[in-house]
């Protein structure tokens, strides 16, 4: 029998080899920078098939590869936001006790390489949405980074314009998969998502003013917001969601030819009863991110799958 080496329990880690410790280095960039293009928030562009599901194009031929096309362009923008934002603040987030971690102000990621790819991937996501998509899509796309980009330098500093801002950035979310594929955009369907969007964005800013009231600790601007206005904006931007989805659906008629019941009217209960489900954490002042609220309660999830499924019969006319 061969002799085994004893290993002992309070054994230290054994070092790194240099291969390894060579492989990390290599990666330490690229995983830095995926980092900084803010991956959690991604899913968020999921709304680029809003416009395409109002509309009931979703099966059409080539809408799904369209889409994919889409998504990634928005997600491309976007993550060169982030990059040109987390370079222009890395001296202020090395002060921050939590953005202190983002890779460029820990400094995984240098300040000219994040500006650099930020502006490169945002040239290039324009380019790409001109070449593939159309000149619209294009333009679209550059009305957000431009957007975004004033927002970062100096419309967060500014009253209302700064929800304004953050409100039309989903807007233009929900607005750009109809561009791409040339939908018409239904002023309802802009109506809804827009104040839809605001109530959202309201309703996040109020859960943070009641989470950090009292507290020496404040977000830009949000200090100059009171809680009780911010309580009006999410609960004004509710009721008119709701009106222009009521006033959409039930400007379409009746049952349409060959559909058992009248779908497109009746999504109007789950709906208005997703806002009713949604304000009670707006109410808490617990709303935080919109996703981490749907994905954390079941019944919102639920009450979303209910009337996804009942306007999908309304499209294909069952």
């Amino acid at each position: 029998m061969s002799e085994r080496t004893p290993v002992l329990l309070g054994e230290p880690p054994r070092p790194p080899t240099a291969a390894t410790a060579g492989l990390r280095g290599a990666l330490r960039l690229p995983l830095g920078l995926v980092r900084t293009a803010r991956p959690r928030q991604w899913v968020k562009n999921v709304l680029v098939v809003a416009a395409p599901a109002a509309a009931g194009r979703l099966m059409a031929p080539g809408v799904t590869a369209r889409l994919a096309l889409v998504f990634l362009l928005f997600t491309a923008a976007a993550s060169a936001v982030y990059l040109v934002n987390d370079a222009r603040d890395a001296e202020a987030d090395r002060a921050h006790p939590v953005k202190c971690h983002r890779p460029v102000a820990a400094g995984l990621v240098p300040v000219p390489v994040a500006y650099l790819t930020g502006v490169l991937l945002g040239v290039l996501t324009i380019a790409t949405a001109f070449v593939y998509c159309n000149t619209m899509t294009a333009a679209l796309l550059a009305a957000y980074v431009a957007m975004q980009l004033a927002y970062c330098i100096s419309l967060k500093h500014v009253l209302v314009v700064d929800l304004v801002v953050v409100t039309t950035g989903f807007l233009m979310r929900a607005m750009i998969g109809g561009v791409a594929l040339s939908i018409p955009l239904s002023r309802w369907f802009l109506i809804t998502a827009g104040f839809g969007a605001l109530f959202m964005v309201s309703a996040k800013r109020y859960s943070e003013a009641v989470e950090m009231e009292g507290s020496a600790a404040t977000r830009a601007l949000l200090s100059a917001y009171t809680p009780g206005y911010l309580r009006f904006v999410w609960q004004l931007a509710a009721g008119v969601a709701v009106l222009g989805y009521c006033l959409w659906a039930m400007e379409s008629g009746g049952t349409p030819d060959g559909g058992l019941l009248p779908w497109r009217q009746l999504s109007m209960i789950p709906f208005i009863l997703a806002v009713l489900r949604y304000a009670v954490f707006a109410d808490r002042g617990s709303a935080g991110a919109p996703e981490d609220v749907v994905l954390r309660d079941r019944a919102l999830a639920v009450i979303g799958i209910v009337w996804i499924a009942m306007y999908a019969l309304a499209v294909i006319d069952l």
